[in-house]
């Protein structure tokens, strides 16, 4: 997770990313997708610099 992510969205990522392995979704790809689905989340909910912008 990139710095300055807020705590929930830390937890949200750990729990994403367990999720993903226990499924066996996405082999060796986890992190990095459940990255990209809370950061897809962080820019909708204006949470990102480049988000604001907009």
């Amino acid at each position: 997770m990139p710095t300055g992510s807020s705590p929930k969205r830390e937890k949200e990522f750990k729990e994403i990313e367990a999720k993903m392995k226990k499924e066996h979704r996405y082999p060796g790809r986890e992190e990095e997708v459940a990255a990209r689905i809370v950061n897809k989340q962080r820019a909708e909910k204006g949470e990102t610099k480049d988000s604001k912008k907009h």
